[in-house]
């Protein structure tokens, strides 16, 4: 599991010591996307720690380190405000679920038919809705609160400049809290939010009941966090993979991930992700191994039952200013860049999500801009032309080019006039392929308008299981040698 054997000595510390940073720079963003989600602080460490150590001794890429994200916490805020933790709970617990079924049957694969322009639309909405609720948290609490944020915003951009021992965040954290507390000032903190009581996570039942009416809830959740969390899982193993020079098992990942999940829904925890900043930060501390991932998730658990009580004297503005930097660091700068040179197909897709998930949620974003994506990519696909035309005396030939499905067999039926046509027509499709059914039926009226009028057609270069399909056309066809190799797609096949 942790794979000891021909490890170095000071592999095994640099190991350790970059567990420790991992661990550190959990604590803000732990507590920060709890009070996000309007859940105790206690709940996002809670989650850190267990599907961080799920991950770190079971994943899929060594040295990648999991814990509680913003982009599960954006899906996980309406169901905390509408419904309440039991809710959460079983959402977190049928994700869980889910992402296990989808690594042991291995469809990790077909998150990757997410395009990209819909995944930097949610990522950007993502970043614009964590930032509205840092500003709605420290709206209206005066100059001081503001300064504060302001203070821990420059110690965390400054920081780097000066040194790069401890993560910045973790340094805008103590900055801020030492003055809070040193000067006595009168602001808001953690504690004065939710009851942080230092303690292990305990084996629990979520209090909703389990009924069809939570089933309907829950599962449409359920769905979106699992996929999102593995979305970005998978786009955090893939950088990873090229910091590396190896790559990870994406299935044995999502496998991983969704057992941590499923066992924090059961101890009252919210579900998690990999998290591509302390992944980052981890590798270049030297943690390419298992031993970081689960030191940094041991020492976490430590900090909390043997901390709490300094937990809850950390001030909000503290917190808030760090996750206002990583707002802006989570948003795709470079996707605002690449505006003009982005086809208007997938900068509309990107706009549309962007707006979706700021004034709705990350499921109905993710959900319509696959189904956008889908939709303009069939219709830029919906081009068949007749790429040569030769007439021989009583003889006519056709060769097609481009792909005949449901969204070209109207432009398919339109290419040809029977009526004007020799006695006799060749329709060659070597230069084509048939997709689906639609492409079929439409081969076959085709067929149809030719017999009608009294002419005769020769179908070439079709497919065996094409042929196998028409019922009009399939005395008609022709095989020769070259004939295509490929499948029309049916359900039955």
């Amino acid at each position: 599991m942790f794979s000891p054997r021909g490890m170095k000595l000071s592999e095994v510390k640099n190991e350790t010591l970059a567990g420790f940073v991992v661990a550190v720079s959990m604590i803000p963003e732990a507590v920060g996307f709890s009070l996000v989600a309007g859940l105790s602080p206690i709940v996002g460490l809670h989650t850190a720690f267990i599907i961080g150590l799920v991950t770190a001794l079971f994943g899929g890429k060594p040295g990648m380190v999991s814990g509680a994200a913003g982009s599960i916490v954006v899906v996980l805020m309406s169901l905390a405000a509408q419904h309440g933790m039991g809710y959460v709970l079983w959402a977190t617990i049928f994700a869980g679920i889910i992402q296990i079924l989808i690594g042991v049957f291995r469809l990790g694969k077909f998150i990757r038919l997410v395009p990209l322009p819909a995944v930097h639309g949610f990522v950007n909405g993502l970043a614009i809705v964590i930032m509205l609720a840092q500003l709605h948290m420290i709206a209206g609490q005066g100059p001081l609160m503001y300064g504060l944020v302001l203070l821990a915003i420059l110690v965390v951009v400054l920081f780097p400049k000066l040194t790069k021992i401890i993560p910045s965040s973790l340094a805008a954290l103590i900055v801020v809290s030492a003055v809070a507390i040193g000067f006595n000032l009168h602001t808001l903190r953690v504690g004065d939010l939710a009851d942080i009581s230092g303690a292990l996570p305990h084996f629990s039942l979520p209090v909703a009941p389990f009924n069809t009416e939570m089933l309907k809830v829950v599962l449409p959740y359920a769905v979106v966090i699992a996929l999102v969390g593995l979305i970005e899982s998978l786009l955090t193993m893939t950088v990873l993979d090229e910091m590396g020079n190896q790559k990870g098992n994406g299935n044995r990942e999502s496998i991983a991930q969704g057992a941590g999940n499923t066992i924090c829904g059961l101890f009252g925890c919210f579900a998690g992700c990999a998290m591509i900043g302390q992944s980052i930060i981890n590798f270049t501390s030297g943690g390419r191994g298992r031993i970081s991932g689960t030191v940094g998730a041991i020492l976490l658990i430590l900090f909390v039952v043997s901390l709490s009580g300094y937990i809850g004297l950390l001030p909000v503005a503290a917190l808030a200013g760090i996750m206002l930097v990583v707002c802006y660091n989570t948003f795709e700068w470079s996707s605002l860049r690449r505006l003009r040179r982005m086809p208007k197909a997938d900068v509309l897709v990107m706009l549309i999500v962007t707006v979706i998930t700021i004034f709705t949620d990350l499921a109905v974003a993710v959900i319509s801009g696959v189904i956008i994506s889908a939709l303009v990519f069939a219709w830029q696909q919906a081009r068949i032309r007749i790429r040569e035309h030769k007439i021989k005396g009583d003889l006519a030939v056709y060769k097609l080019d481009g792909p005949l499905f449901f969204g070209s067999a109207a432009t398919f039926a339109e290419l040809f006039n029977p009526e004007n046509d020799p006695q006799n027509v060749v329709l060659d499709f070597a230069g084509t392929r048939v997709m689906d059914s639609s492409g079929v039926e439409a081969i076959d009226k085709l067929t149809a308008r030719y017999l009608d009028a009294g002419k005769t057609i020769r179908l070439r270069h079709l497919s065996n299981d094409c042929v196998s399909l028409l019922k009009k056309a399939g005395p008609f066809c022709s095989h020769e040698l070259d004939d295509p190799q490929y499948y029309v797609a049916e359900d039955t096949l």
